[in-house]
């Protein structure tokens, strides 16, 4: 099974303001920058719960009927919007990820801060896709945190949008 993370940050790599506000990433929300066609290939989704909590106040409800796994030491129950498939798990990445290829999944995606950082340190990340917006907040929700060891990774490509995003993909190589 493959896991990947497509993700947009501030020029400092935060993914979030310090209270979950993610209104830094909306200037060019409306280009194409590859999220559908992404999201259109991934079998289910995984996130920690203060992504959830954030993805709940969009407009409307971005996976579908897709699997979308909320991890979460704190909650005992959740609840998605009608027709989604939400299920929560309080168990660490490696057995997550085990029990969705147990499923049959092959393409999981994984959002969240805390969620990524414990894929990544697991060796259970495979690819990542980073927008840059440009915009330094100073200080939020970081997307990387320590981790166990290097994690090298190969680029794949980058490209540039008008409204000035500039968008890396990456691959795990150890």
């Amino acid at each position: 099974m493959k896991a990947s993370v497509f993700v947009g940050v501030s020029l400092d790599g935060f993914i979030a303001r310090e209270n979950g506000d993610l209104d830094f990433l909306m200037p060019g929300q409306e280009e194409d920058n590859g999220f559908d066609a992404f999201l259109a290939g991934v079998d289910a989704v995984v996130m920690g719960r203060k992504t959830f909590e954030t993805v709940l106040t969009f407009d409307s409800w971005p996976y579908g009927g897709r699997p979308v796994l909320v991890l979460s030491g704190t909650l005992s129950s959740i609840r998605g919007p009608p027709g989604s498939a939400c299920e929560l798990m309080n168990l660490p990445a490696a057995e997550v990820f085990a029990r969705l290829e147990q499923r049959g999944l092959t393409h999981v995606y994984v959002d969240g801060g805390r969620t990524v950082q414990g894929f990544l340190s697991a060796g259970l990340i495979h690819d990542l896709t980073i927008t840059r917006v440009p915009v330094v907040i100073g200080r939020g929700v970081p997307l990387f945190g320590v981790v166990p060891r290097d994690i090298r990774l190969a680029h794949v490509r980058t490209r540039s949008f008008p409204s000035g995003f500039v968008q890396s993909e990456y691959r795990v190589v150890s």
